[in-house]
């Protein structure tokens, strides 16, 4: 990582700094500088000071803008208005460059038309990521802990699923947030809030294997507010997003979440699946 990279995640060290970057992060859009400190229990003028560091470390972005609603004479001065940064920032010491390596398989992968076989591979580590998933929100019995699955003390690969209950919504929900899936509900009308910025470059799956699923489920649940794969979904969508997919149907029939469904439905930003509710778990079982 470079100097300027350490430089720009070493600002949140100072704890408001920190707590106002996660409020702007969290809330998937703009955020004036009141609503800010509101949020943080700050001064105005104290909040503003350390938004403004967080742009110049381009954690933050700002634009100038109107919020009245209103031009012309009396209304009012453009109000400084904040978001998360698109840009991405790492810690990895000393430094590693995963980003051109796994540029690098993803164009092979599409060279030699290996798709299907990538595909495979995620739906088994998303199993196996759901069942550790599943076993850790449910309840154990006691003396279970020590010998409980985890991603930390991972199970072989081929563990069959649990058998004791499927996950929960909750737990869902948390492990998708602790994996940089940024979960948010989906409002009445299919809508996260706001979707602002450029769109996310998903292109259509290439046929079989994850190009089953091309339309947004219905009675949606869950929108992906973010993509951990991003960088290489831009670059290489059909692989990336494809990939995605599966990792997500594989997490949820894993997990034993039946009462859920991963379907590609690409948004203005952020991840190109939807968790959907389901009483099909067709979609998962592939």
């Amino acid at each position: 990582m470079t100097g300027s990279g350490i430089d720009a995640v070493s600002v949140l060290a100072e704890p408001l700094r920190h707590r106002l970057y996660d409020y702007v992060a969290g809330r998937g859009g703009e955020v004036t500088r009141a609503e800010a400190a509101e949020a943080v229990g700050a001064r105005r003028n104290l909040a503003a000071f350390h938004l403004d560091k967080l742009v110049e470390a381009g954690l933050l972005e700002v634009e100038r803008r109107k919020v009245s609603g209103r031009d012309g004479p009396g209304s009012g001065r453009p109000a400084k208005l904040y978001r998360r940064s698109s840009r991405e920032h790492a810690v990895q010491l000393p430094p590693r460059d995963y980003g051109t390596a796994a540029g690098l398989l993803a164009e092979a992968v599409e060279r030699a038309g290996a798709e299907e076989a990538l595909y495979a591979a995620a739906r088994a580590e998303g199993e196996r990521r759901g069942a550790a998933c599943a076993a850790r929100t449910r309840p154990e019995p006691d003396g279970a802990a020590e010998s409980r699955t985890s991603e930390d003390t991972p199970a072989p690969r081929d563990a069959p699923p649990p058998t004791s209950g499927p996950v929960s919504a909750e737990g869902l929900a948390g492990w998708l947030q602790g994996h940089g899936y940024e979960p948010v509900p989906v409002v009445a009308d299919g809508g996260a809030g706001p979707a602002d910025g450029p769109p996310h470059p998903t292109a259509d799956p290439p046929q079989g294997g994850a190009a089953d699923a091309a339309a947004p489920a219905a009675d949606p649940a869950l929108r992906l507010r973010n993509c951990p794969f991003d960088a290489v979904a831009r670059s290489h969508p059909p692989v990336a997003c494809g990939m995605n997919l599966e990792l997500l149907r594989g997490l949820l029939r894993g997990a034993g979440a039946d009462a859920f469904r991963a379907d590609m439905a690409p948004a203005a930003e952020g991840c190109c699946v939807m968790i959907s509710s389901s009483g099909n778990s067709k979609t998962n079982s592939r």
